[in-house]
């Protein structure tokens, strides 16, 4: 039995639950919208400390299997597409080392992008080629998708647009509200390989139909202690 435990495959070991969190804007709070959506740049860094200093690797959906090769697997996400997310780029260049590679998944709202509180066209084309950071879609208007007749626009056209200023694949829609149902799901499967959702859980693979369609995701808020987000992520 010892030797068998030994010569076990290194994903064997790979984590069972997965954390995927969800961020939203990474600045000071100013007295603007909601306080618990924000995350200070000093309380990001502090978290992304602990992941690179506690041996987690940080991952986008492009390298969702890669999640098996890994003990301490973790996705970073952030939705909205705020022009306050370079803060979190700027995080992952500060703390990257040879062993640490941060990454993240900044999903965008397509119709949003050049608004005076949201990432360019020029941030997002610099944000995707430097492969830190997974430019994804939160549709194009960040409707209640079931609540939507037609989706084309919201899912096949908030694609298409953020490729054309990425140069490169949208594969996962985060739906806003976390809102879906079976008819969403139905539609965000024609464009999409993942669909991901504010269910407040770790990924664990069930085998469940559809899955990749409703992944869950926990929030990382303003009032997170470090200590909250360690027992989130799991030391």
């Amino acid at each position: 039995m010892c030797f068998l435990i030994l010569f076990l495959p290194k994903q064997a070991f790979a984590a069972s639950q997965v954390p995927i969190l969800v961020y939203h804007s990474i600045d000071e709070y100013t007295g603007h919208g909601s306080k618990e959506l924000y995350v200070t740049p000093q309380n990001f860094e502090k978290q992304i400390t602990f992941l690179r200093d506690h041996g987690y690797t940080l991952l986008t959906f492009e390298r969702w299997k890669d999640m098996h090769r890994y003990s301490k697997p973790i996705f970073i996400t952030l939705d909205d597409g705020y022009k306050n997310n370079l803060n979190a780029f700027k995080t992952f260049q500060k703390l990257k080392t040879e062993q640490f590679r941060p990454t993240a998944t900044f999903f965008v709202i397509s119709d949003f992008i050049g608004r005076s509180n949201r990432l360019s066209k020029s941030d997002l084309k610099m944000l995707a080629d430097t492969g830190i950071v997974s430019v994804q879609s939160h549709t194009a208007t960040h409707p209640d998708l079931t609540k939507v007749s037609d989706y084309h626009d919201e899912l096949a056209g908030s694609k298409e647009k953020i490729e054309g200023i990425t140069g490169k694949e949208v594969i996962a829609l985060s739906y806003p509200y976390g809102s879906y149902n079976v008819k969403v799901i139905e539609e965000t499967k024609k464009y999409y390989k993942f669909g991901i959702t504010t269910i407040p859980e770790k990924y664990s693979e069930k085998g469940l139909k559809n899955e990749l369609y409703f992944l869950p995701r926990i929030y990382i808020k303003y009032s997170t202690t470090l200590d909250e987000f360690a027992d989130i992520v799991g030391k």
